[in-house]
């Protein structure tokens, strides 16, 4: 039986073979992670060797931010499970499709219980080529399409194993990293300038609403660094509530009280015509890394008749989606009009107020939501699940100034997110193409540059 030609036929000094055999070739393998039997819940600490999950599967890339962590004792003990720099990383359920390279800061780290790990092998492909090759848009959705099980994908060693996979000549397979591989450098100093002002809105948040900085200093007489018309705002005292001291005059309430929780769908698949679109139709596999706060893109859109014809909404610049099945916990500012699936929740906060507050706030709950999600199968945030955590409320004042404050810097993050989604487009123009062998690489290099 012919191997499927999954992106198509390529050039004859090309070969069609699976992953499976590409990985045994080169001395490598495909291996899940450690069993949960193997590593519980309480074997993690805050302060050890990083555990990668499948919430920290980004695009091509591990999400450091918020990884969990295991003793160096239990590294060891679990060393066929540590990840070499070239592994490739998947999600085992859920967001099967993505994946992520592991890089040489990322040498040594755990493959965690969610997760699978490809290796090429020293001697086999470069492994640079072949995480670009597995994101194409065609052996994305194969991966998805063979994935097991019926209320959500599950992927095994099987499966991706039996994955076709196309082996261009060394020197082609480094030429293609190398071009894909530029697009990506000219991306990453903007991801690393978001995470710099990220923190830096954080940051803020956490000294006014979680750690309440400016009310002990104000109580003790103490210059809290804030103008005089912003110290204000805070009280000088503290007051009992459910949720222990809180600043007098605030209030705890269920996290549901204090937000409009909005639901999606999904338009019928089978009617062509309510898909492909101009809607940006998101699902938890866009949801960005911590350090972009915004999705300004999705990888499926949908028409207005689509809309239409479903549960989903038109949701504004400004609303909070949070990913409420399978991977929970995903959260991302909207930066452009957009439509969401029934697997997530939008959020709306107060009247009057541009939703930055309701993105952090929700941010610093996902530890709780998580422990409070539930369901047989996988994990589930419910609206109950949603009342079922309080959150401390401020004066809506207060929250104005703060939203005043952190405005510019997230502005700015959406503009370099969708500076980034440009080249972004350009790399996912190219990657097909440069695959197929019907754009040679001098003939890439001359995009590339027009897009500098």
């Amino acid at each position: 039986m012919a191997l499927e030609e999954l992106v198509g036929p390529v050039r004859a000094d090309w070969e069609y073979t699976t992953l499976g055999a590409a990985c045994e070739r080169g001395g490598g393998d495909i291996q899940t992670g450690p069993f949960g039997s193997q590593l519980h819940a309480s074997d993690y600490v805050p302060v050890g060797i990083p555990s990668i999950m499948p919430q920290n599967i980004g695009d091509n890339r591990i999400v450091e931010d918020g990884i969990a962590r295991i003793r160096p004792a239990d590294a060891q003990r679990l060393s066929r499970y540590l990840v070499r720099k070239g592994d490739i990383v998947y999600s085992r359920r859920g967001d099967v499709e993505r994946r992520a390279l592991v890089r040489e800061q990322e040498d040594g780290w755990l493959c965690g219980t969610g997760c699978l790990r490809v290796r090429l092998g020293e001697k086999g492909v470069d492994p640079r080529y072949a995480s670009f090759y597995l994101g194409h848009p065609s052996v994305r959705e194969w991966v998805v399409r063979h994935a097991h099980g019926a209320t959500m994908p599950n992927l095994n060693t099987s499966i991706l194993a039996a994955c076709p996979f196309v082996v261009p000549p060394q020197n082609e397979q480094r030429a293609i990293a190398h071009i894909l591989g530029t697009l990506d450098d000219k991306i990453e100093p903007s991801r690393r300038m978001n995470e710099t002002l990220e923190a830096m809105a954080r940051a803020l948040f956490k000294s006014w609403f979680v750690d309440f900085d400016p009310v002990p200093a104000k109580a003790e007489g103490r210059d809290s660094g804030l103008p005089r018309s912003i110290a204000g705002l805070f009280p000088d005292r503290f007051e009992d509530s459910a949720l222990g001291e809180i600043p007098a005059g605030w209030e705890a309430q269920p996290f549901a009280d204090t937000v409009e929780i909005i639901g999606g769908g999904t338009p019928k698949t089978s009617v062509s015509g309510y898909w492909n679109g101009d809607i940006p139709w998101f699902s938890v596999v866009d949801a960005p890394g911590d350090s972009d706060v915004w999705v300004v893109a999705t990888a499926k859109k949908i028409t207005q008749e689509g809309v239409a014809n479903s549960s989903t909404r038109l949701l504004p610049v400004g609303t909070t989606i949070i990913s409420a099945r399978g991977t929970v916990g995903r959260v991302a500012l909207i930066g452009v009009p957009m439509t969401m699936n029934q697997s997530c929740y939008g959020l709306r906060d107060f009247e009057g107020t541009n939703g930055y507050f309701t993105y952090f706030a929700t941010r610093a709950l996902i530890a709780s939501l998580r422990q409070h999600a539930h369901g047989s199968v996988f994990d589930t945030i419910t609206r109950h699940t949603l009342a079922g955590v309080s959150v401390v409320l401020p004066p809506i004042g207060l929250v104005k100034v703060f939203e005043t404050r952190v405005g510019p810097i997230l502005e700015r993050i959406r503009a370099g997110l969708l500076g980034s989604h440009t080249l972004t487009a350009l790399r996912d123009t190219l990657l097909p193409k440069l695959i197929s062998g019907e754009l040679r690489v001098k003939d890439a290099e001359r995009f590339i540059g027009k897009a500098s």
